[in-house]
């Protein structure tokens, strides 16, 4: 196995890694911790993950992997979600898998947090420096998502 492919497999098992923990433990509400810098701003309560995208050339062994981890199951590719095969995460929103859509889109794993209010959101993103690849787009029934980049991570953001 070559040092590329190993430290993908590292990340993408880091990114399994945290997604159980996610669903495991249920969504954490930042007002539960007594320090301040632990609170969530006013403005967003707690954060959520709504949508997490899984780009990767093996779309049907990461789901087979997924499912036999998890016990979950991935349905048939959406097109409203690039093809993405998706399955409901413990708490509400989906996990996606889907196979890249341009021959220059790396894998990566990028978590979209639920916002109340994307136009508001995306204004602070770019105010602390995010530099977006996708402005608010709607996916008919199931809300609006944003892309953009900060210290080399990729972030999404969702509204319902």
């Amino acid at each position: 196995m070559t040092v590329a492919k190993s430290r993908a497999t590292m990340a993408f098992l880091a990114s399994v890694v945290a997604l159980w923990v996610y669903s495991s433990a249920g969504a954490l509400d930042a007002r539960a911790s007594s320090s301040p810098e632990a609170q969530a701003p006013e403005q967003e309560e707690s954060m959520q993950i709504q949508y997490l995208e899984i780009v990767t050339p093996d779309v049907d062994a990461t789901c087979s992997t997924l499912e036999s981890i998890h016990g979950v199951s991935f349905g048939e590719p959406e097109p409203a979600f690039g093809n993405a095969r998706t399955a409901v995460l413990h708490g509400g929103g989906r996990i996606g898998v889907r196979a890249p859509m341009r021959e220059d889109e790396d894998p990566v794993v990028r978590h979209y947090l639920l916002v109340r209010d994307i136009e508001a959101a995306v204004e602070a993103a770019e105010a602390a420096g995010g530099d977006f690849a996708m402005y608010p787009t709607e996916i008919p029934g199931h809300g609006r998502f944003a892309i953009y980049f900060q210290g080399g991570i990729q972030y999404g953001l969702w509204e319902l």
